[in-house]
């Protein structure tokens, strides 16, 4: 395989990396003057005092402290009142000395890797850095808020030769972040959540790792220790606003979510009833890397064989509910999985869905579109998983 140029070197990421410690002060003073800032405080914890609230967060010296001290309680927080419980599994393959790049399924804006750092605090572990699109930082206050709390900003909706460039930027600072910060990080398996729950791993995210790091494209994947992540979780709250916008699409092809849209959907995640909660963490991948290299496949097809790599260890470690498989079974017609659930299972899930779907506020509002696309996002979890275990 021959040897990559590095493209990466001396790029600057100041614009984009997470606040330091001798910077959260400073943050954190402008933080708590945002009157937006002081309503949302003001909804999710009603029981605080603002001012204390903020004497508290001006009385935290490092970013370490900031996440132990008010991100990981209200994380638990969160745990306990939207959730029936949050269960991980698999931490075993991580080493306390080594700095991996966590890339998951992505379900929920906020969540997926919130509830991952909290984990990882939990079991003696430190947080990792956490990929945002900027999409999401519509405001000031916001950018501030989730760089003090380890976000690093994956630029979106620039041009063609600013993608290019920005690229190479994320590249460059998720290599340094790893390597030189000694901090593991976590990426989405793609740009943006799967609506449809066909979790497929995006070339372009492989290959923008790669713009990075020393040798060739296999060395440079080895450096960030990937680990694929399974996220699982029983229901999504905003299952009805990722059916309301397939419809919106198909209706409307020059349709495109607000930022209004992405306010809300992030507010829904949060806030939102999720069921059960399953994390699985997969063994790093370096093995197969060095595996896979030694095939000496055509350079074409060597990142669609590593992203499916990354998608069979996705797949194969789901957690499936009930859920998942009255979705199947009622999509093909049949009772194949009977055995997986009760006739209860299957009322309070047909309930669940026309609880959810009432909730869609379209004119032309398609019912048959939107449960049968309801129905394939629960079903196609189970779809993937028993493939991936049978292949």
């Amino acid at each position: 395989m021959q040897t990559t140029i590095d493209m990466t070197q001396n790029i600057d990421f100041e614009e984009i990396r997470p606040y330091n410690n001798n910077e959260y002060r400073e943050k954190v003073a402008l933080l708590i003057q945002e009157p937006d800032f002081k309503k949302v405080i003001a909804t999710v914890m009603p029981e605080v005092d603002f001012d204390m609230f903020g004497k508290m967060l001006l009385s935290i010296n490092t970013i370490d402290e900031f996440q132990k001290q008010i991100i990981a309680p209200f994380v638990q927080k969160l745990i306990i009142q939207t959730t029936n419980g949050l269960v991980t599994a698999g931490i075993e393959h991580i080493s306390h000395d080594k700095n991996y790049t966590f890339m998951s399924n992505h379900r929920d804006i906020v969540l997926d890797a919130s509830f991952l750092c909290y984990d990882l605090l939990k079991q003696g572990y430190n947080t990792c850095e956490i990929a945002i699109g900027s999409n999401l930082l519509i405001y000031q206050w916001i950018r501030d808020l989730v760089r003090i709390n380890k976000s690093f900003i994956v630029k979106r909706g620039v041009g063609v030769r600013q993608a290019l460039d920005a690229a190479m930027q994320l590249s460059a600072y998720i290599h340094y972040a790893i390597n030189q910060k000694h901090q593991s990080v976590w990426i989405a398996q793609r740009e943006g959540r799967a609506k449809d729950s066909n979790d497929r791993t995006q070339d372009s995210i492989l290959k923008m790792m790669v713009m990075g790091g020393e040798g060739d494209i296999f060395d440079r994947l080895k450096e960030m220790n990937l680990v694929p992540l399974s996220l699982s979780y029983e229901f999504d709250p905003c299952d009805y606003l990722k059916a309301k916008e397939a419809q919106q699409k198909r209706d409307d092809a020059n349709f495109k979510k607000s930022e209004a849209d992405d306010l809300t959907n992030m507010q829904i995640g949060i806030y939102g009833y999720k069921g059960h909660i399953h994390f699985q963490t997969a063994a790093c991948i370096n093995d197969e890397l060095d595996e896979i290299k030694s095939r000496n496949l055509p350079k074409t097809e060597v990142f669609t064989v590593i992203a499916e790599l990354i998608d069979k260890y996705i797949h194969q470690n789901y957690h499936l509910y009930p859920c998942n498989y009255i979705a199947m079974d009622t999509l093909n017609g049949d009772n194949q999985f009977a055995d997986k659930y009760t006739a209860e299972d299957k009322a309070q899930f047909e309930g669940y869905l026309a609880k959810q779907m009432e909730k869609i506020d379209l004119p032309n509002k398609d019912m048959d579109f939107l449960r049968h696309y309801m129905l394939t996002m629960y079903a196609n979890p189970a779809i993937n998983h028993l493939k991936a275990i049978q292949a």
